[in-house]
């Protein structure tokens, strides 16, 4: 009997319930409250369960070894590890990048250039953010790459920690797609705030019809133009481009099904995976606590840029934009277009904006990742 007993004491000493401290008990909680908002509330599932699984996994006590030690000698190692190999060689932010590129429509920000603008005044809030954090005891490096989740696109912050702060990727990581799962709670109250009910109401024009040759021609002359301009945006931009240049040419349908269903699909779940996969209790530390206020600070402030620069181009133009459409020059793409649409309908129910807030929302993907390619270039 009493073999019987130490060998039961001797199991429970083995699992995990023995080894819980109070920073697992913590993480697991996070996880459970990403896991309810992707669930419950529907925040972005696509995004936060995956997140929100992976958190939960790896701070299972016991577990870390099992799921994310790297091989030895004689030895595979974790499943994660190998998964987590495409953020470390900066495979999985591309491979996104043109999936991007495959769903999406560049006619709006063809049709209207001057939407570009709006998309660049958002990226104030990028390098507004990394002169705050530098002020906050971060160094220049990891500033920048905090400053990235300004732009609310996960790929690019993810390639931007890699190249300059790989230390602080987990926390990046995070704060980033949480900010792009969040958009529709964040942004409509900077929207109202900044904006009258006038403005909010302005109706305008359709957009012109795009010829396909001007489609095709686009994407290639931005990846020229971008890639030469900034090298270090190459990977980022050049996939981006090669996605929508298939979608749009309109002979290789299979490979932008793919583009735009399976492949997208699998790499934002290793991807979601892998981010949540490095929320363990190293997360809990005032450097982490930094980051997600900052990077909230840096999405608020872009956020206002562009809403802000809309308000200021209607002074000098007799064909009004809605500011709410500057608003979508973050390049969560198609998440802040459908905000500023659906604020607009709220107060106007004829107006659709939608598609005019692509065209911003599109430039706001570019120029994420030329800001990225412009810090790179400068810290590297």
């Amino acid at each position: 009997m009493s073999g019987l007993l130490d060998n039961l004491g001797t199991f429970l000493a083995s699992t995990g319930f023995a080894h819980i401290a109070w920073e697992n008990a913590v993480m697991l909680g996070v996880a459970l409250v990403l896991l309810y908002l992707a669930i419950v509330k529907q925040f972005e599932p696509l995004l936060l369960v995956p997140i929100g699984f992976g958190a939960l996994a790896v701070n299972i006590p016991l577990t870390h070894t099992w799921l994310m030690g790297a091989p030895q000698p004689g030895q595979v190692g974790g499943v994660f590890w190998y998964i987590y190999q495409g953020v470390e060689l900066e495979i999985f932010p591309p491979l996104i990048f043109m999936g991007v590129g495959a769903m999406t429509d560049f006619g709006p920000l063809i049709a209207a250039p001057r939407t570009l603008l709006l998309g660049a005044a958002a990226q104030f809030g990028i390098f507004g953010s990394v002169l705050g954090a530098t002020l906050l005891g971060f160094t220049t490096r990891e500033a920048a790459s905090i400053g990235i989740i300004g732009g609310a696109d996960g790929p690019t912050a993810i390639f931007t920690s890699i190249k300059l702060a790989p230390h602080l990727l987990g926390p990046i990581a995070v704060a980033a797609y949480s900010y792009m799962a969040l958009v529709p709670l964040i942004q409509p109250p900077i929207m109202k705030l900044l904006t009258t009910k006038r403005e909010r109401r302005i109706q305008m024009r359709e957009l012109r019809t795009v010829s396909k040759r001007e489609k095709v021609l686009f994407p290639i002359l931005v990846a020229v133009i971008c890639s030469m301009l900034v090298p270090p945006a190459s990977p980022l931009i050049l996939m981006l481009m090669f996605g929508n240049l298939i979608r749009e040419i309109g002979i290789v349908e299979r490979l932008v099904k793919t583009a735009q269903n399976e492949l997208v699909n699998l790499i934002t779940i290793l991807l979601g995976l892998s981010v949540g996969m490095t929320m363990d209790a190293a997360f809990l530390d005032l450097k982490t606590l930094g980051i997600i206020v900052m990077g909230a600070l840096a999405f608020a402030f872009a956020t206002a840029s562009g809403l802000m620069l809309a308000k200021v181009m209607n002074l000098f133009t007799k064909d009004k934009i809605n500011p709410l459409i500057g608003a979508a020059g973050v390049s969560a793409v198609p998440m802040a277009a459908r905000v500023a649409h659906i604020v607009g309908q709220r107060e106007n129910p004829q107006n659709y904006l939608l598609m005019h807030a692509m065209g911003p929302n599109v430039a706001g993907v570019i120029g994420t990742a030329v800001a990225a390619g412009v810090l790179i270039s400068l810290l590297s």
